[in-house]
């Protein structure tokens, strides 16, 4: 039961819980009851619009690799990467890189000031960037 609930809600995280119940099989409260002990136990972290990039003038998506150099403080890092707003996802990642980020931004001049702050983050040993031609789809239910 809980897993059909995450999966209508991850489709459709405005969903209300007479919808859900519906859907379910259960009462408005009992799915009003399941989907608080969903959120309590950390298995829902939150609901988000998703919006149209290029909408709010951010059309460029790329996504960078980043290396850490040999004498790395990772903490200090990662809140140095969490603070540019053009990073909008990071993934520590094994392999080659250490990270990886989905950057956004207005223009492929953003985009270099960008990578131009990431590689001056003490602890950075270099980045590599790939520019993302077109989206054909991002999250599974978008």
């Amino acid at each position: 039961m809980d897993r059909q609930l995450v999966e209508l809600l991850s489709a459709n995280g405005r969903a209300s819980y007479a919808e859900l119940a519906r859907q379910v099989g259960l009462s408005s409260p009992a799915v009003h009851e399941r989907v608080g002990k969903l959120e309590a136990a950390g298995v829902i972290l939150g609901y988000r619009a998703v919006v149209d990039p290029a909408a709010v003038g951010r059309p460029v998506t790329a996504l960078v690799s980043l290396i850490e150099s040999d004498a790395v403080d990772d903490p200090r890092v990662q809140d140095e990467l969490r603070a540019l707003p053009a990073v909008e996802d990071c993934w520590r990642v094994a392999g080659g890189e250490d990270y990886v980020l989905k950057v956004r931004v207005t223009d492929i001049a953003a985009l270099e000031g960008t990578i131009d702050a990431l590689n001056r983050i003490r602890g950075v040993a270099r980045t590599r960037t790939t520019v993302v031609l077109s989206t054909k789809w991002e999250g599974r239910h978008g």
